[in-house]
């Protein structure tokens, strides 16, 4: 019987990322501003490595030096990196209460999603009260280009960002999946325009689902909430119905996030 001999893990850990993050927590509210021999007595380091570090970090903005007092500080790319992790943890809560009330509203599972890549991970799950519904549990993954969210989000990247998606090629999740790039591109356009998706059995065959974006507070599209149910319930003409409470819910959770579309705006826009 052959065993199975246990090889020892390699050692991953890269000793001048460890010490550029050591570096960059020595700075506080205290220390602010630190110069280059202070740095090397806390971490322990000469100088001159010090020195390569910190040129490094200078180099990807992550700290700046004052022409003045040569010391360094913080750079703008950390506080970008800190915001970004503080409003992603703030988003779902704040989120809430506006699922709520979506789901009291439409009677269907309400989601909140975000977009990764070429597939969609969802951030909050509220379950519908009716028997037969749609589950999802949080974090789990869909494929972007098959449904709601995924495509409303999608409607309002850079174009390269659906070229990459396209060329990598989308799988034909039923036979209602848009898997052709040009009338893909059209669905995107038609999203657009109109301010909300929806996605007709293209994931699932027997569900439907609609979805309208989620902005940050610069208008960047960042997230979706969407409503998803059985087929035979939400047919078409009852899921058109909800797009003003799916879009009013998502425009409200946006202006939670700080955004205030230009004056005169009308984000839905009614077939």
């Amino acid at each position: 019987m052959e065993r199975k001999t246990k090889i020892a893990k390699p050692k991953t850990r890269l000793s001048s990322v460890a010490n550029a993050i050591r570096l960059i927590k020595v700075f506080s509210d205290d220390d602010y501003e630190i110069g280059i021999s202070d740095l090397g007595k806390r971490l322990l380091l000469p100088k001159s490595t010090v020195h390569r570090l910190a040129s490094t970090l200078i180099d990807a903005g992550m700290l700046e030096q004052n022409a003045e007092t040569g010391k360094y500080r913080l750079g703008l790319v950390v506080f970008e990196l800190g915001s970004l992790v503080r409003r992603k943890m703030d988003f779902s809560s704040e989120a809430k209460p506006f699922l709520m009330a979506l789901r009291e509203k439409t009677g269907e599972t309400v989601h909140l999603a975000i977009l990764d890549h070429s597939s969609i991970v969802y951030i909050n799950t509220l379950e519908s009260k009716q028997a037969i519904r749609m589950t999802l549990d949080v974090g789990m993954r869909k494929p972007a280009h098959a449904t709601a969210a995924g495509k409303v989000m999608l409607a309002f990247q850079p174009a390269e960002v659906i070229d990459r998606l396209l060329a990598d090629g989308v799988i034909e999740r039923t036979s209602n999946t848009i898997v052709d790039p040009e009338a893909f591109r059209q669905e995107l356009a038609t999203i657009r325009t109109r301010g909300y998706a929806v996605a007709d059995e293209e994931n699932e065959l027997g569900v439907r689902s609609l979805a309208a974006p989620v902005r940050d507070y610069a208008g960047l599209v960042i997230a979706a909430t969407s409503i998803a149910g059985p087929a035979q319930r939400l047919t078409k003409k009852v899921l058109t119905t909800f797009a003003p409470d799916v879009v009013s819910a998502a425009d409200a959770i946006s202006a939670r996030l700080g955004y205030q579309p230009l004056r005169g705006t009308r984000l839905f826009r009614p077939n």
